[in-house]
């Protein structure tokens, strides 16, 4: 992330309001872009599928359809996003950026392969029709593309450009639907291909941008497999954090407010749309972090680290962790107070709000609704400090931050799901509770130690990882490096002969 704060901490330097809001939007829009489009063209689907006749069946099957599609595309990305981005963070740390793409293609090929397989045998099964199977096929493909390519973006500088990549698809998803609608077009099959559309061209962009950005290079596509057994912890933490995150709405779709739409698909509006509307709420503290935590805390992190590689004495090492300690702490509890008013003025507001647009919210949901942006927000901070945990390579400590969490989540989810509708939403937030204290706990325990771990608690030679992952890895790596060398030969060996017959 820290080249988003660098590049963040200039426009923050200019002076004017517009400056600052520059600032805001562009963090906004590379870290929580796609999430945003996500639910917009979900609220936005909705609402043109009924201005444009849709009958209250098409809209929820469209709406569900669309929403299995999201979460099924974002729990398997999950489970690859901490592990590529760790490997491109250390091939950069080398100078390496020439693997950063072909780990972006591997990590790719490989969910694309696998996803389609499992997605398209849960279609053929779910009562879709081909021409709405083949359309959520195609946009489960786009969605993981376009989440594996957000791992990539902080690496690119060109915010104005990611920026109106985002508003140009979803105004143009919007657009394209509404016009589809009114040529007569079917309501979900044309407002299917507006989604497939739009995503579409966010992944087209986003490719031409990462490819102009990162060289072209003679590594393996799966040599970031190796990274699956150096940092097992990752790929696990990924996925359980999804598995939290989106377990309570799935666990919900099984619940006694459960509706049937047709075939496998499930729903339960009177849940998924407060938890939607929700997980707005949270959106402030996940830009406050880059925004903040990130453009403040990290040139003091990075000094700290900086002296014990350039030879500081033991008195500026401590000096420097008491000025980035100090540093941290001020910006997460003006990050945790941004949170705590944001959801004051959410939920106040969408009591307010919610009842008059048309979402069907009624006082049971606004309650389900006042509860989740509870959750959302104690989730958020226990993001936040999961996120320092990372930051410290606190790995071991940051999965069992995350694996209280889902734990907490569905288990209570579970328990309280056949209970009276006053406690949906509690095993959420007992789960973003548990999240936030233990990983607070947890990074306050580090810290402590802080220099203890940096000298002490690591290998005194350098360990070699050993593992399935790592022998599949480098095994494509040899491949790779022979066929890359015999191409080089056959190039030499044909300019060779070239410059003879010229002779």
């Amino acid at each position: 992330m820290a080249g988003i704060g660098f590049e963040l901490k200039k426009m923050f330097d200019k002076k004017g309001l517009f400056s600052v809001l520059k600032a805001y939007g562009y963090a906004g829009i590379v870290c929580v872009g796609p999430m945003i489009l996500g639910i917009a063209l979900l609220l936005g689907i909705r609402v043109i599928a009924g201005v444009g006749g849709a009958t209250e069946f098409e809209q929820e099957y469209l709406n569900a359809m669309v929403t299995y599609t999201l979460l099924f595309s974002m729990i398997l990305t999950n489970s690859f996003s901490l592990v590529t981005t760790r490997f491109t963070a250390d091939q950069l740390f080398v100078e390496k950026k020439g693997a950063v793409m072909p780990s972006f293609w591997g990590s790719v090929s490989i969910m694309l392969v696998s996803g389609e397989l499992i997605y398209g045998i849960f279609l053929i099964f779910s009562g879709v029709s081909l021409g709405y199977g083949l359309l959520l096929l195609i946009l489960f493909g786009e969605l993981i593309i376009v989440w594996t390519q957000m791992n990539y973006m902080t690496a690119i500088k060109d915010y104005r450009g990611i920026m109106m990549t985002f508003l140009v698809a979803l105004l143009f998803s919007w657009g394209l639907g509404f016009l589809l609608i009114k040529l007569g077009v079917e309501v979900i099959f044309a407002m299917l291909l507006s989604v497939d559309l739009a995503y579409g061209i966010m992944a087209t962009v986003y490719y031409y941008l990462l490819v102009g950005y990162f060289p072209k290079s003679n590594t393996s596509a799966f040599y970031f497999l190796a990274w699956f057994d150096k940092y097992p912890q990752l790929a696990f933490l990924g996925l359980f954090l999804s598995l939290g995150l989106f377990g309570h709405i799935i666990i919900m779709w099984f619940s006694p407010i459960r509706k049937h739409i047709d075939g496998l698909f499930y729903g339960a509006p009177m849940y998924d749309i407060p938890a939607l509307l929700a997980f707005l709420s949270i959106l402030v503290t996940t830009i406050n972090f880059v925004t903040s935590v990130e453009v403040n805390f990290y040139p003091k992190y990075r000094n700290y680290f900086s002296l014990f590689n350039d030879g500081g004495s033991l008195m500026d090492i401590r000096q420097a962790e008491r000025e980035m300690k100090t540093t941290l702490v001020q910006e997460l509890t003006y990050t945790f107070s941004a949170q705590f008013f944001s959801t004051i003025v959410f939920i106040l507001a969408g009591t307010m709000i919610l009842p008059y647009l048309p979402l069907g919210m009624n006082e049971d949901m606004l309650g389900i609704y006042r509860v989740l942006c509870i959750g959302y927000a104690f989730y958020a901070v226990g993001n936040c400090g999961m996120l320092i945990q990372l930051y410290f390579a606190d790995n071991k400590g940051a999965l069992i931050s995350g694996t209280s969490f889902m734990l907490t989540s569905i288990i209570f989810t579970l328990a309280l799901k056949n209970q009276s509708v006053k406690y949906y939403g509690v095993g959420f937030l007992a789960g973003g509770t548990v999240f936030a204290f233990v990983s607070l706990f947890l990074l306050r325990l580090f810290l402590k130690k802080l220099i203890f771990h940096v000298l002490c608690n690591q290998p005194i030679v350098a360990e070699e990882t050993s593992g399935y992952m790592t022998k599949l890895g480098l095994r494509f790596e040899e491949k790779y490096e022979k066929k890359y060398r015999k191409a080089l030969w056959e190039e030499e060996f044909v300019r060779t002969n070239e410059e003879e017959e010229r002779e």
